[in-house]
């Protein structure tokens, strides 16, 4: 096995499989990439069992033939050379030998037939959906995604791809990130995805690969696994089996009191009312009123904080406890300058949207007020 490739080609494959290759695992070979050369093209494999990634790139290839490469050290190693072309060769007993102009290493690798297969889901009834779209709403829903453990079905967020929209949803059972886009092209039957649970690490990988938000991607669902393939790469990704709350019930029915306010003004009072929160108190008490709202975080191990903005507001008075970490994760991820902030009493929820358009909404329950 022997090919030639750019230096920069290899070390952008070789970076985009270390989120998913194992750093803690007692079977060795999941710390390893699987590298596969033939037909002018090297194709790098990384899985986890959970999550895989298939890449292919455009190889001068020598002699045909596949190896498998501890991933982290690799990319140390070419990340270090500053030559433009790769020298990829396998020797005797599995060693490979990586030059470029006069710099050499050569390191061990492991036999490609104990490597997981990865299969290449190329026959799916992909949906073509643009990059930026899936960009926008995994970073409008993962802040909310639950970290306990104990409630897998909420340890991921939730996609749904129905007719003509597509949708995203994640839960911590204190909030609830809701995006929705409506769609150009109407969903086949086939194509629809009827609610699917993607996993933090699976959802972290497609963050990744969507980043530039430009082109398309393709999206489809296959035997528990949700599959994107875009350009060169093919990633897949093992689904939660299941049921996730029917989030629609949570979302309000009566219309609460609205107060638009602008974002960057109500971020850093919200900022400086987190400067009193501490592990046991992160509260922070709302109250609006004739044309103000009156910020206040009292915690008795830090101190206390006040503030106030003016609003355009004119109705009955108002005092609502929310986590103040809430409140500033669910406005940080809003692009528009104005903020609409849906207020309610007796222990309703809130809920934070841009103004002037339901495509996003963060709900947060309210807390019980500290009472002096």
């Amino acid at each position: 096995m022997e090919f030639l490739i750019k230096r920069d080609i290899f070390l952008e494959g070789i970076q985009r499989t270390l989120g998913i290759v194992e750093r803690k695992t007692t079977i060795q070979i999941l710390n390893n990439v699987l590298i596969k050369a033939e037909n002018g093209t090297v194709r790098i494999v990384a899985t986890d069992r959970e999550i895989g990634l298939i890449a292919d790139y455009d190889a001068t290839v020598v002699n045909p033939g596949e190896i498998t490469i501890g991933a982290r050290k690799l990319f140390e190693m070419i990340r270090e050379i500053e030559g433009n072309e790769i020298q990829f060769k396998k020797l005797e007993n599995d060693w490979v030998n990586i030059t470029c102009e006069k710099i050499v290493y050569r390191i061990p690798g492991i036999a490609a037939d104990d490597f997981p297969e990865v299969a290449d889901e190329s026959d799916i009834d992909f949906f073509k959906v643009e990059r930026g779209v899936l960009k926008e709403m995994l970073r409008k829903t993962f802040f909310a995604i639950s970290t306990d453990e104990m409630r897998a079905n909420l340890n991921g967020v939730y996609l749904e791809l129905e007719e003509k929209r597509i949708g995203m949803v994640s839960t911590d059972g204190h909030r609830i990130a809701i995006v929705n886009f409506e769609l150009e092209t109407e969903v086949s039957e086939d194509q629809k995805i009827g609610g699917i649970i993607i996993p933090r690490k699976g959802g972290n990988e497609i963050r990744r690969l969507v980043e530039d938000g430009r082109e398309e991607a393709e999206i489809g669902v296959r035997n528990g696994k949700f599959v994107l393939k875009m350009d060169n790469i093919l990633l897949r990704v093992s689904l939660i089996e299941e049921n996730y709350p029917d989030y629609k019930r949570v979302i309000p029915k009566d219309t609460g009191i609205e107060i638009c306010v602008d974002k960057n003004q109500i971020m850093h009072s919200l900022r400086r009312m987190d400067v009193m929160s501490s592990e046991r108190y992160s509260g922070v008490k709302i109250e609006v009123d004739e044309n103000k709202m009156v910020l206040n975080s009292t915690n008795p191990d830090v101190g206390e904080a006040n503030d106030e903005i003016d609003i355009s507001y004119v109705g009955r008075k108002l005092e609502v406890g929310y986590n103040v970490k809430y409140l500033i994760d669910a406005i940080d991820v809003i692009d528009e300058s104005t903020i609409s902030f849906e207020m309610r009493d007796n222990e309703g929820a809130g809920v934070m949207k841009s103004a002037g358009t339901d495509r996003y909404m963060c709900i947060i329950m309210p807390i019980k007020l500290r009472r002096d």
